[in-house]
């Protein structure tokens, strides 16, 4: 499978066994709210998703004062914590102050354990994405500046025309069928 049903493999830089297919949008516009609900409606369909996250500022998955943490502080290159529940790799960014690469991030990801990947952010990135749009913000839409936009998740009438594919924000299992539709993993 390519990361998209109409991109092919040769037309796309990410050109991984896994679909991807990302949310953009301001913060505050819901992202987060709707990527949770997609998620759980494609789970509940029996699907296994990794989600990407783009950070735009520093994060620790430990606190101060924890050995990890501090191991981690001293200089280790990596630090992977594990438990009977889960585990996590942190991995220093050896070029600070500049963003993660997608394609990095996405090759990451352990693949034969997932059907598909949902990226949140990495907007100037070539891949395929939905943008959450509120006109209440008051900021212009990605759209049109963006052509990897392939649809709109919005409950308002879109500003600006041609537009890409309008999906019900209220409604996001209608969300996780473009996804499914888009990604070739449904009908």
């Amino acid at each position: 499978m390519g990361v998209s049903g109409a991109i092919s493999a040769d037309q796309d830089p990410l050109a991984l066994r896994l679909p991807v297919i990302g949310l953009v949008a301001p913060s505050g516009s819901g992202k987060t709210t709707l990527l949770r609900a997609v998620v759980c409606d494609l789970h509940a369909r029996g699907l296994r998703v990794g989600y990407l996250k783009h950070a735009h500022h520093s994060f620790d998955l430990d606190l101060p004062g924890k050995d990890s943490f501090e191991i981690r502080a001293a200089g280790a290159a990596q630090t992977l914590l594990a438990s009977r529940e889960r585990w996590a790799l942190q991995v220093e960014n050896h070029t600070k102050g500049v963003d993660p690469d997608l394609e990095e991030m996405l090759a990451r990801f352990e693949h034969d354990s997932l059907d598909l990947v949902i990226v949140e952010g990495f907007k100037h990135a070539p891949y395929p994405k939905i943008e959450v749009f509120r006109a209440a913000l008051g900021q212009a839409p990605l759209y049109v500046e963006d052509p990897h936009i392939i649809a709109v998740a919005t409950d308002d009438p879109l500003p600006r025309a041609p537009h890409p594919q309008r999906l019900p924000l209220a409604r996001p299992s209608a969300v996780a069928d473009f996804v499914l539709t888009r990604s070739g993993l449904g009908g």
